[in-house]
């Protein structure tokens, strides 16, 4: 079969080109708006599909070069660092502990359903680790890494169906995440909950966007490069603690730390305004990497039984979510916007749970909350809980 590679200018520009395929479907087929699915998934979805088509008549394989999707990654989350204000974190204290513990009863969840329903269709409960927090919370990353555990431990097939597992989630959790949110907004009238705090927030970044110029974006480009130079040097002192960290935990660190510099002496001054347009457009551009780098032929390649167990945990995210998730978490706005994350990050990887967020935020109002408690918990716990959990189970079969 013919392989057409694409470096990572090519790679850039077709994620571009779907992006505004995403955007101009959206715009013209009013369902996806109403349920607030991202745009970048939209079109990624769609090229995916003709790539898939391509590879199964046997007419071509594409291969992208998916450097610039790890830059785009890195400088998304670096800007998310920027926006951890220490006086906002105080304030959500208890909601990140209490956000922390659902994440975790969500991994143990995943990985007693696995188990449960491996042993009811008659597969190996390896074969159902694969589509357990593996895959699910831990997204491609995990599912590389503890995919050759379970081949080491006799599952040849283990790195495969867990990185199907993954791309199987990586959609799943995109497209339900959105309408769930926006279904428990309306449902419920949460706008009214909103609280002043968040609204003078609100407010203030109104006021804030009309003085926004083209000569701060210089600054904050800077800034947000520096931060993410100095947050090599920290990402690679925390591997030497011996735990796995995200390759972009060092930059948000440091991004916090010259955030609240800024807050807290005044030498300086941080744009925040631009830093977020900046981030946003980052975070569109890793999107619509990802989804175009998809291989949705490894989904067509599973068994009847990975169709069962990845079915299963799909439903136990939504159900998770609209029920678990929104009622710990309070019942609020902000609760529901989380409801809206958690399916992209209990199904894929947290970028995505930022771009259901994201959906519903743009077409509602924003939040605050949802924006730190995600990313915090999504890059300095959840993967280490999951490991964690993950070699709990594993020793249990």
């Amino acid at each position: 079969m013919r392989v057409l590679s694409l470096d990572m200018f090519q790679t850039l520009a077709v994620a571009v080109m779907v992006l505004f395929l995403g955007k101009f479907l959206k715009k013209k087929i009013r369902l996806l708006e109403t349920f607030c699915i991202p745009a970048p998934v939209i079109g990624g979805l769609v090229f995916a599909i003709f790539t898939c088509i391509l590879f199964a008549t046997g007419t071509m394989e594409v291969d992208f070069d998916e450097t610039l999707k790890t830059v785009c990654m890195v400088m998304f989350f670096t800007s998310v660092g920027f926006q951890a204000n220490l006086k906002v974190l105080k304030s959500g204290g208890k909601s990140l502990v209490i956000f922390l513990g659902v994440v975790i009863v969500l991994i143990i969840s995943q990985n007693t359903l696995a188990l449960i329903l491996s042993k009811a269709i008659g597969v190996d409960p390896l074969v159902g680790m694969c589509t357990g927090s593996i895959p699910m919370v831990g997204g491609h990353g995990t599912a590389g890494s503890f995919g050759q555990t379970l081949q080491d431990l006799g599952l040849e097939s283990a790195k495969t169906l867990a990185a199907a597992a993954a791309t199987f989630g990586l959609v799943a959790g995109s497209l339900m995440g959105g309408p769930l949110g926006r279904r428990l907004i309306i449902k419920h009238n949460l706008m009214a909950t909103i609280k002043d705090t968040q609204e003078t927030v609100m407010e203030n970044q109104v006021e804030e966007k009309h003085v926004l110029s083209a000569a701060n974006y210089e600054p904050a480009v800077y800034q947000l490069a520096i931060a993410m130079g100095i947050g090599t040097v920290v990402s690679f002192l925390l591997t030497k603690t011996g735990m796995n960290f995200p390759i972009y935990i060092g930059a948000m660190i440091v991004a916090a730390i010259m955030r609240n510099l800024s807050e807290y002496t005044g030498k300086f001054t941080v744009h925040m305004d631009e830093i977020e347009n900046i981030g946003g457009i980052s975070l569109n551009l890793f999107l619509g990497i990802a989804m175009i780098t998809l291989k949705l032929w490894q989904l067509a390649e599973m068994a009847g039984p990975l169709v069962i167990l990845l079915a299963g945990q799909a439903i136990l995210m939504a159900a998770y979510a609209y029920f678990v998730v929104f009622n710990v978490m309070g019942r609020t706005y902000d609760a529901a916007v989380l409801t809206a994350g958690s399916c992209g990050f209990g199904m894929g990887a947290t970028p995505n749970a930022m771009a259901n967020m994201q959906a519903v935020t743009q077409k509602f109002a924003p939040s605050v909350q949802a924006f730190i408690l995600v990313p915090i918990v999504g890059s300095l716990f959840a993967d280490f809980l999951n490991s964690v959990i993950i070699a709990f189970f594993i020793n249990l079969i």
